[in-house]
C-alpha cells in the first residue's frame, strides 16, 4: 500500500470513528427518553439498563452507519481541500478519482460489514430489546407509601401510615388491611409503629408491627344466625408477610420474540416466506372453489354462457337494454344490483381472511430486501458526501454537519414513506426498500461527475460574478431603451 493510500485511509478512519461515536450516542439518548418512564422507578440494575441502552443503540446502526459515513467522507475530502492538501495532489498529477480508489475500497468494506450487522447483528438486538421491553414492563415498580393516604399499591392489601421517619424508615400511626379473601374489611392491624422491608429476593414483603391490635371479623351469618364474631388480639410485635409477584426484575426466555419478523435473518425470513406462501395459495385456490360453486359454476366451462348454442353471428350488447316494458327493466336492474352487493359481500369477506396472509408476506418480503438496503444506503452516501468534500472544500463540523443533516433528512422521510407504502400493499416491497437509495442515487452521480470536473457548484463567488454580468449587461441596455421611449414620447 502506497503511502498516499495509508494517508487517506487514516484521514477517514478519524472522521467516521468519531462520527459513529457521536450519532450513536444521539441515538442512544433518544431511545433513553423514548422509554426513561418504563426504566425509572423499578429498582432496575445498572448492568440490565446498560443492556437495554447498548441492545437499544444496535437497533439504531441503520441510521446511524450511513449518517457517520456522509459525515466522515464530507469532512475528510473537505479538510484535504481547506488545507490545501487536494489541490497539492491535482497539481502532482493525481486525479480525483485515484485519490478516491483507497476510501471507494473502504466504503465497500463498510457496506460489506453493514450487510452482516443488517441480516445478523440486528435481528438478535430486536430479540433482545423485545424481551427486555416485556420483562421491564411486567416489573412493578417499587413500593413506596406515601403519608396521610391510604395505598392499594400492594395487590390484596390497603396500607395507611401517619408519619415516616426516613432516617430509621421507622413508620408511626399503621393501618394494614388485608383484602386477600375479597370480604370487604374483615381483617385489620393497627399498630403504634412499624418497620417495613423486603427479603433478599423481593418475593415477599415483610411488615413488623408494634404495639397495636388486630381485628378479625368473622362473618358468618345464616338465615336465624345474624351476628359477627369479632376477635381482638392485643400484640407487642407482629409480622405481617405480604407475598409480592414481579416487584424483582427477572429475565424471562431470550428467543421468547425470536419468530418476529423484525428478529430474523434471510434464511429464516426466506422458511417463513415458503410456508406462509403455501397457506396463502391454498387459501387462495379454496376461495376461487368457492366463489364459482356458490355462483353457480362448477366447471371452468360454465363460465362461457355462449357455448352449445351454435351463434354463428356477433353478439350485440345493445340487444341486452332491449327491455319490453319498464317493470321488467326495474326488475332486471334491481336482481343485477342485488347480485352486485352480494359478490362484493362475498369478495370481502375473501379479502379479510386472505389478509393476514398477504399483509405478512408483504412484511416478510420487505425486511429480506431492507437486509440489503443499509450497505447500499452506505455506498450511495460515500458517493454523496465524497464529491461535495472536494467541491466545498470545507472541514470540520460546521458545513459538514449542516449538509449532512439536509441529506439524511431526505433519506430518512423517503425510507419511512416507503416502508409504509410497502406494508400497506401500495407499492411492492421491493421497491418500498429501494426507493430511499433510488432517491438519493442520482444526487450521488450527478456530484460525482461535478467533482470530477472540478466544477464551482458550491462556489459563491462563481454566482455572485454570473449576478454581477448579467446587470453590468442588461441594466445599461435597459436604461437606454427607456430613454429611448422617453425622448420618443417627448
Amino acid at each position: 500500500m502506497k503511502k498516499l493510500d495509508q494517508f487517506l485511509i487514516k484521514s477517514f478512519a478519524g472522521p467516521f470513528l468519531l462520527t459513529f461515536l457521536i450519532v450513536a450516542f444521539i441515538f442512544v439518548m433518544n431511545t433513553l427518553w423514548l422509554y426513561v418512564d418504563d426504566l425509572v422507578g423499578k429498582g432496575l440494575s445498572i448492568w440490565v439498563i446498560l443492556e437495554f441502552l447498548f441492545w437499544g443503540s444496535v437497533t439504531m446502526l441503520p441510521h446511524a452507519l450511513p449518517l457517520a459515513t456522509l459525515l466522515a467522507s464530507i469532512m475528510t475530502l473537505g479538510n484535504l481541500g481547506e488545507n490545501n492538501e487536494l489541490l497539492a495532489m491535482k497539481a502532482a498529477g493525481i486525479s480525483l478519482q485515484r485519490i478516491l480508489i483507497p476510501l471507494v475500497v473502504v466504503a465497500v468494506g463498510i457496506s460489506i460489514g453493514a450487510f452482516f450487522v443488517s441480516n445478523k447483528l440486528i435481528p438478535i438486538a430486536f430479540n433482545k430489546i423485545y424481551t427486555l421491553q416485556y420483562d421491564i414492563g411486567r416489573t412493578k415498580e417499587e413500593i413506596k407509601i406515601p403519608t396521610g393516604t391510604f395505598y392499594n399499591g400492594i395487590e390484596g392489601f390497603t396500607l395507611r401510615i401517619n408519619e415516616h421517619n426516613k432516617e430509621t424508615d421507622m413508620m408511626y400511626g399503621v393501618m394494614v388491611y388485608d383484602h386477600k379473601e375479597r370480604n370487604g374489611n374483615t381483617s385489620l392491624a393497627i399498630a403504634d409503629s412499624g418497620l417495613i422491608k423486603s427479603n433478599a429476593d423481593k418475593s415477599a414483603l415483610i411488615f413488623i408491627l408494634f404495639d397495636g391490635i388486630s381485628y378479625e371479623e368473622d362473618n358468618t351469618r345464616k338465615y336465624r344466625d345474624t351476628s359477627y364474631v369479632v376477635n381482638r388480639i392485643h400484640f407487642k410485635r407482629q409480622e405481617v408477610i405480604i407475598p409480592l409477584e414481579n416487584y424483582s426484575f427477572q429475565k424471562s426466555d431470550e428467543d421468547r420474540y425470536g419468530n418476529e419478523i423484525m428478529a430474523q435473518d434471510l434464511k429464516e425470513l426466506h422458511h417463513d416466506r415458503d410456508s406462509i406462501s403455501t397457506l396463502y395459495a391454498q387459501t387462495l385456490a379454496k376461495q376461487k372453489e368457492r366463489y364459482g360453486a356458490g355462483n353457480g359454476t362448477l366447471f371452468g366451462f360454465q363460465l362461457d354462457s355462449l357455448k352449445g348454442r351454435n351463434i354463428t353471428q356477433p353478439y350485440t350488447l345493445d340487444s341486452v337494454y332491449n327491455w319490453k316494458n319498464i317493470r321488467e327493466e326495474q326488475r332486471n336492474i334491481s336482481l343485477a344490483a342485488k347480485s352486485l352487493n352480494n359478490n362484493i359481500s362475498v369478495l370481502e369477506s375473501y379479502e379479510r381472511e386472505i389478509y393476514p396472509y398477504a399483509h405478512s408476506l408483504r412484511r416478510i418480503n420487505l425486511e429480506s430486501f431492507r437486509k440489503f438496503t443499509l450497505s447500499f444506503a452506505c455506498l450511495i452516501f460515500f458517493f454523496i458526501g465524497a464529491p461535495m468534500g472536494a467541491i466545498i472544500r470545507k472541514g470540520g463540523l460546521g458545513t459538514p454537519v449542516i449538509i449532512s443533516a439536509m441529506f439524511f433528512v431526505v433519506y430518512w422521510v423517503v425510507d419511512i414513506s416507503g416502508k409504509k407504502l410497502a406494508r400497506d400493499g401500495v407499492i411492492t416491497p421491493m421497491f418500498g426498500a429501494f426507493i430511499s437509495t433510488l432517491v438519493l442515487l442520482p444526487i450521488g452521480v450527478f456530484l460525482t461527475i461535478k467533482s470530477t470536473k472540478d466544477s464551482s457548484l458550491f462556489n459563491a463567488e462563481t454566482y455572485l460574478n454570473a449576478i454581477k454580468k448579467f446587470i453590468t449587461k442588461t441594466l445599461p441596455q435597459s436604461l437606454s431603451l427607456i430613454w429611448k421611449s422617453i425622448v420618443k414620447k417627448a
